[in-house]
């Protein structure tokens, strides 16, 4: 008889991406515990659809956090909770920081102090800020543009101390852009504001908003539109299942981006959508955003080499039906 599996505590578990980990851990064979404050997380998707257990509290609440690392045999954490709006960032830094940042830390702390070792951490492309290569490799230099990117680039920063100093071992997933919706249809994207340009794409096309605007057709790309590279979110949640494993099994603190290694431009994707779903879709062309790359697509090739990952869902059509099967559902 093999052991038991150990159990996880997943943060922001009932959030987008969160949600889909917890469904990968769980195929996997793991007991799976979520903490989220539900700021905007889901709680019906964990009860109905996780079937997990759900803790309502926040990373900075160390009393909760010790009493639930001494009341469970919590093996490794995965840390997805954080405030996420680039925009708001820049306009509310104090909340990006006390959470993302003070958050985090208060999280470290309560598992160093439970003997909890292993740490898989939600970061982003957007610790690199305006990039000098593509695809951009995980030793790019880091010089985020905005205070969510360098809320995230801080914690990756605590995080390579608190290895050397503690032995509190991490493997921090730097994204790019989360897409897609599970392929059983069971999760998808639901963001209040929703900023992605898919999900803004398919709520037109559902007739729940006018119209998408599409920011820039002036850049020095193909067809002048930004090139962004998309992951389904599927993919992203295997991931991180393989960096639990591989912290599990000893390995060593370590950045790893997560990616397709190619990018698709705003144009691509908005046409793609239209196909997908049959519908039309009113864009509207204005200036470029301030602090926009033209291209963002990261370089996959340690995920693979390292963690033996290889993503299921890499074109663009898939990513976008499983999202548009979705959203018919979430907005019937």
């Amino acid at each position: 008889m093999g052991s038991p599996h150990p159990t996880i505590l997943v943060t922001g578990g009932a959030g987008y991406i969160g949600s889909h980990a917890v469904l990968a851990l769980k195929a996997a064979g793991y007991d799976v515990i979520v903490l989220d404050n539900l700021v905007y997380g889901h709680r019906e998707l964990v009860e109905s659809v996780l079937q997990v257990e759900l803790v309502v509290g926040d990373t900075n609440d160390r009393a909760l956090l010790n009493a639930l690392f001494a009341q469970r045999p919590i093996a490794a954490v995965l840390h997805f909770a954080a405030y996420a709006y680039v925009g708001e960032s820049v306009l509310a830094p104090a909340k990006y920081y006390r959470n993302n940042v003070v958050g985090t830390l208060t999280l470290l702390e309560a598992m160093q102090a439970a003997g909890v070792s292993a740490l898989v951490f939600s970061s982003t492309c957007a610790t690199y800020g305006e990039p000098s290569v593509v695809p951009i490799p995980e030793d790019h230099p880091q010089a985020p543009i905005n205070p969510y990117g360098r809320s995230k680039w801080m914690v990756e920063q605590i995080l390579n101390d608190f290895a050397e100093a503690y032995g509190l071992r991490s493997v921090q997933f730097r994204y790019f852009n989360a897409a897609g919706a599970d392929p059983q249809g069971r999760l998808g994207e639901d963001h209040d504001p929703e900023t992605h340009l898919m999900p803004l794409l398919l709520l037109t096309a559902l007739g729940k908003r006018e119209s998408v605007s599409l920011f820039g057709t002036d850049y020095p790309t193909a067809d002048g539109t930004c090139i962004r590279d998309y992951i389904h979110v599927s993919d992203l949640a295997m991931a991180h299942v393989l960096g639990l494993e591989y912290l599990l099994a000893g390995g060593k603190t370590m950045a790893v981006n997560l990616g397709n290694g190619h990018g698709f431009s705003v144009r691509e994707v908005i046409e793609m959508a239209r196909q997908v779903t049959q519908r039309p879709i009113t864009v509207i062309e204005s200036a470029r955003r301030p602090g926009d790359p033209p291209v963002l697509v990261g370089s996959s090739d340690k995920a693979r080499q390292v963690l033996g990952w290889q993503p299921q869902y890499s074109d663009l059509q898939t990513i976008i039906e499983h999202a548009w099967q979705w959203h018919q559902k979430r907005h019937a």
